[in-house]
């Protein structure tokens, strides 16, 4: 399958920065808790430095981005901002599946949204684009629902939004569970150091799939020019 942003994208947002990971060989019965503390505790180091989530320039890109969006950035936030904040309010983080934990941490620590999306349940090519209205969204709870029109979202040749607005919120279809096996990991940022942070992101998590699952990955960076990374 191919991951790509429509060119609309790259167009309205020039300053996006994004980063695709593949790996294959994903277990649930691994250890990976070293590991997320170490993340998490370098995300609370991070909070505690700059007084708040708000104040990180990565979440502020962010905010940014969703009020462009027409998007109440206190409403709706992006993922790394929502980790922090329930970070920083409860100072633990409930433990899922190790792949979700560590993103999650790694994702903290940077500041910068990660999806983490299993490949099983995406079908044909899937590209960050805005919606038509008429795709399909699986909820936590359950439930589908159909994106607003215009609303950027991850969508699969068979019409499944996988995340809506944009880095807000994940889809329940394509999350990660026991039986994952293959997944493709997306980072996006746009805060003006995104260029050098995202290959930093990219590589802890390259590092941590090895020493944790053993299994090796493949990972680009995307831009206008390069938008399109196979799996």
């Amino acid at each position: 399958m191919d991951f790509s942003h429509h060119p609309a994208i790259w167009q309205q947002y020039p300053e996006l920065v994004a980063g695709v990971l593949q790996a294959g060989g994903i277990r649930a019965d691994v250890d990976a808790g070293p590991l997320v503390l170490h993340h998490e505790a370098t995300a609370r180091a991070r909070l505690e430095a700059a007084g708040g989530e708000s104040d990180l320039p990565e979440v502020q890109a962010w905010r940014r981005t969703f009020a462009r969006m027409g998007l109440k950035p206190t409403q709706y936030r992006c993922a790394s901002e929502s980790l922090l904040r329930r970070l920083r309010k409860e100072d633990a983080m409930p433990r899922i599946h190790p792949l979700i934990d560590l993103c999650n941490a790694v994702s903290m620590a940077h500041a910068i949204p990660v999806a983490v999306l299993d490949l099983a349940h995406v079908q044909g090519a899937l590209q960050v684009r805005h919606a038509q209205g008429n795709e399909r969204y699986l909820t936590f709870g359950g439930e589908w629902e159909n994106p607003e029109r215009d609303e950027v979202s991850f969508v699969d040749e068979a019409g499944h939004a996988h995340a809506r607005r944009w880095t807000n919120r994940q889809s329940g279809l394509s999350a990660v569970r026991a039986s994952t096996s293959q997944v493709l990991v997306v980072c996006e940022a746009m805060h003006a150091s995104a260029r050098d942070d995202i290959p930093k992101l990219l590589q802890a998590l390259q590092e941590a799939l090895m020493q944790v699952w053993g299994t090796p990955s493949r990972s680009a960076i995307l831009s206008a020019a390069e938008p399109r990374f196979t799996a």
